[in-house]
């Protein structure tokens, strides 16, 4: 019988798809709640929106690890959403303030802001799942 040497190293080059993974479901689940907050169930969102951020912070700690590979693309696409989506956010809390103040349209149009900038999260996550499932790239990143 021939003894054969089992490892469970990951071999230098594997792309960390696990962490690609994470980044999603976190980021993901951050839209969700922060559409279903604009609803009206505020509660979860303080609680919650954290999950983005920690999604963020596993694409940037496994972004050196996916350079050279096809997941590289998709944590450049996680990371590029989740702080357009902030830029998008902080805007949002600005019209918030300043509108409410003078024309008491603020909330309204905030909570339009915040509702868009949810649903575009949430289908770039989608868009991006359905490539990183087949194993593909992003196109153009």
């Amino acid at each position: 019988m021939a003894d054969y040497q089992v490892s469970n190293a990951v071999v230098a080059g594997d792309p960390p798809v696990t962490g690609a993974l994470v980044a999603y479901l976190l980021i993901g689940l951050c839209a969700i709640s922060a559409l279903v907050s604009a609803g009206g169930v505020v509660v979860a969102a303080p609680l919650v929106g954290l999950l983005g951020f920690v999604g963020v912070i596993v694409a940037y700690i496994k972004r050196a690890e996916a350079e050279g590979t096809w997941v590289a693309s998709h944590l450049r696409w996680l990371i590029r959403t989740f702080w357009y989506s902030t830029l998008w956010g902080v805007l949002g809390g600005i019209v918030f303030v300043l509108l409410f103040i003078v024309f008491l349209l603020g909330p309204l149009l905030a909570f339009g802001i915040w509702g868009a900038t949810s649903l575009w999260v949430i289908y770039r996550v989608i868009r991006g799942y359905l490539l990183f499932k087949d194993s593909k790239p992003i196109p153009g990143m």
